[in-house]
């Protein structure tokens, strides 16, 4: 029997990088999966055959985290279609990379809408369907703790938000049982930042072990969060960013 057996997660942006990872994972680990996405059609079928070859049930979601009603809307559907919710996973993103000046206030609203308040809409609908035992977990990024150089500083104040975010939500929902985390990525191989890019030797140089992370690394770390071993973790931050931050 696997451990997330009977178990119901959502993970937003799930059809590629981290959060699709993270879906296969959780269904591996024995979860049913719901994940949303925004104009990737065929990476999120191909998200959904995976889950279903792993024995699974899957919902993919057609939803954009820069609108509320949307989020809220994945958070309804993911409980009437797959019956609950245990898990919460807050993975949706964009990169945000222009120097302070250059950066207009759309930019501004539309990054901070999608890294910060639909984190925060999507935990607060998913609080009245979580269990005892439930768990958030949110993916943020290490340009929160170091931000290695100009041309960050929304994203970084962004992702920021996320650890004021987690220990609230920690303390509102603890009395329930309900444990709250955030995971911090370094370096990451995916398409938006691919290991053998023009910017990797550098972003390998900050780290400690020399090299990009996998989406799988941060999965396994979100499946450890959210199994029985996690039970005890919440109101905090885990780095895995090859020592970006040591």
């Amino acid at each position: 029997m696997s451990e997330l057996d009977g178990k119901v997660a959502l993970v937003t942006g799930g059809s590629r990088g981290i959060g699709a990872a993270t879906v296969a994972r959780l269904a591996a680990d024995g979860a049913d999966v719901a994940f949303t996405y925004v104009l990737a059609e065929e990476r999120a079928r191909s998200v959904v055959r995976g889950v279903e070859s792993a024995g699974r049930r899957a919902l993919a979601i057609r939803a954009d985290s820069g609108d509320v009603d949307a989020v809220r809307a994945a958070v309804q559907r993911t409980v009437s279609e797959l019956g609950r919710l245990d898990i919460l996973v807050n993975n949706a993103g964009l990169f945000s990379f222009r120097h302070v000046e250059d950066v207009s206030l759309e930019e501004l609203e539309r990054t901070i809408g999608v890294h910060v308040k639909a984190p925060f809409i999507a935990a607060q609908a998913a609080a009245g369907h979580l269990p005892h035992g439930g768990r958030i977990v949110t993916i943020g990024s290490i340009f929160a703790e170091r931000t290695p150089e100009p041309g960050l500083s929304v994203y970084a104040m962004t992702k920021s938000a996320l650890v004021g975010l987690t220990k609230g939500l920690a303390r509102d929902l603890g009395e329930r049982g309900i444990s709250v985390t955030l995971v911090q990525p370094g370096s990451t191989d995916t398409d938006m930042n691919p290991a053998d890019g023009d910017v990797a030797e550098g972003e390998k140089a900050l780290t400690a072990l020399k090299r990009y992370g996998t989406p799988e690394e941060v999965a396994a770390t979100v499946a450890f969060l959210v199994s029985d071993g996690g039970a005890n973790i919440t109101g905090t931050t885990i780095n895995v960013d090859g020592g970006a931050a040591a």
